[in-house]
């Protein structure tokens, strides 16, 4: 670690990676990230870290898909951050698949960490995202500050701090998922938030309803975000498929994603209490015109339709358990 890092400091200890398995799925973390970084360069939203995550594509992003991942991010903050309001941040997060993602420094920023806010990928992406933030203060510093304790943690498949930690393990394995964090001291009698993005739909029916199940058995009041494909059984949906497909990435769980209906009664009988889901041109109609204004006003898009189409096939769904007296049943969008 960089020595100028006040104490708190990092102690390593090396940790070998062999992990080879599942490289279609890693690759849409990085093509994710790359997508987003591109959409901040150019203003749809302002995230100050990803920059120190990730590199800037030189090939220039379609409209449609900038306006498609800033709705994306849009939606899936503000339900967030319904939550948080909801627990007054007495609660944890628990991101899913997070790859590169920045939520942890950007909540800091804003004053709305909660008690503790963990993340879980893939041990070869947790080691890459390690290596940046022990190599940049920028990414470091606020993990630091808020550690009390003399050394924090740190190995190539996970850190843990007072706050934040990072694991690497995969989702289909629940022991293993379970063992981590409970390591890490989740707290199953916090309230807490689960989110994922793009993550279920890689997985089986049958290993994203036992993730599902886990979660609602786990945590006496919780809530679930999942966003990802919806629609597929069109043509459009068939072609998004295939092209995946030649990429050698196949969306095992592609029939969940028939319908909204399908979506919301996947979370609904796998424990969880209450559930909604909406498309996201449908969110994107809702969203405050003057954001709106503000991004179209960005670049030209040529054809409306084929984002219409783009969105129609991505839902973002919510469900909710326990919590009557925090009001998480009324969070809605």
């Amino acid at each position: 670690m960089a020595t100028s890092l006040r104490r708190p400091s990092f102690t390593s200890c090396s940790s070998p990676s062999n992990d080879t398995d599942d490289e279609g799925v890693r690759g849409t973390c990085e093509d994710a990230s790359i997508c987003k970084r591109f959409a901040v360069s150019i203003g749809y939203w302002h995230d100050p870290y990803i920059q120190h995550l990730v590199r800037l594509s030189k090939e220039r992003k379609a409209p449609e898909i900038n306006r498609g991942y800033f709705a994306r991010v849009y939606g899936v903050d503000q339900l967030m951050k319904a939550f948080l309001q909801k627990t007054e941040c007495n609660c944890q997060i628990l991101n899913l698949g997070a790859g590169m993602d920045t939520t942890f420094w950007r909540l800091k920023d804003e004053d709305l960490l909660p008690s503790k806010y963990f993340e879980v990928d893939f041990p070869m992406i947790v080691t890459r995202k390690l290596h940046s933030i022990k190599l940049k203060p920028v990414l470091s510093k606020p993990i630091l500050d808020l550690h009390s304790e003399d050394t924090l943690q740190i190995d190539g498949h996970m850190l843990d701090s007072k706050r934040y930690c990072i694991i690497g393990a995969d989702l289909r394995d629940i022991p293993e998922l379970e063992e981590k964090l409970k390591k890490c001291n989740m707290n199953t009698q916090l309230p807490t938030l689960l989110i994922a993005e793009c993550v279920l739909v890689y997985m089986t029916p049958e290993q994203s309803a036992n993730l599902l199940k886990w979660a609602a058995n786990s945590f006496e009041t919780a809530m679930f975000i999942n966003y990802e494909q919806v629609n597929m059984d069109d043509r459009f949906g068939q072609i998004m498929i295939e092209n995946l497909r030649r990429r050698q990435c196949d969306l095992a769980g592609v029939e969940t994603c028939k319908s909204l209906e399908s979506q919301k009664e996947r979370l609904l009988s796998n424990g969880w209490e209450t559930a909604s889901a909406i498309d996201m041109m449908n969110l994107y109609s809702k969203l405050p015109r003057a954001e709106v204004s503000r991004i179209e006003s960005l670049e030209f898009l040529d054809e409306m339709e084929l984002l219409e189409q783009l969105m129609q096939h991505y839902c973002l769904c919510w469900a909710t358990k326990g919590g009557g007296e925090l009001g998480l049943k009324e969070i809605t969008y």
